[in-house]
């Protein structure tokens, strides 16, 4: 293997390897902000009395961020997409 080579591939690992923290820490970001905004939504539930109830309207900050870290954003979007939907049609009247 000429050396030009070797050398392209290694630049190209190390490439890959320094760019993975940033997107771990990226995902954990977002993460984050998730179950801060599942935890806002969780207070709504409280305070307009809807009574939605199960683990996505839990009050335990790591347990969203957990179940964050196990989905896409994707799936993660529609999570707060249904609660936002559903506190939305909280009261009101048919």
């Amino acid at each position: 293997m000429s050396s030009l080579l070797r050398i392209t591939q290694i630049a190209a690992v190390l490439g890959l390897a320094s760019a993975l923290p940033v997107s771990v820490a990226h995902a954990q970001a977002n993460c984050e902000m998730y179950g801060r905004l599942a935890l806002k939504q969780m207070q709504e539930n409280e305070q307009k009395k809807c009574a939605f109830k199960g683990p996505e309207w839990s009050t335990d900050l790591k347990a969203h961020v957990a179940w964050c870290a196990t989905v896409g954003p994707d799936q993660w979007n529609v999570q707060l997409q249904k609660r936002e939907q559903a506190l939305a049609g909280c009261g009101k009247k048919p």
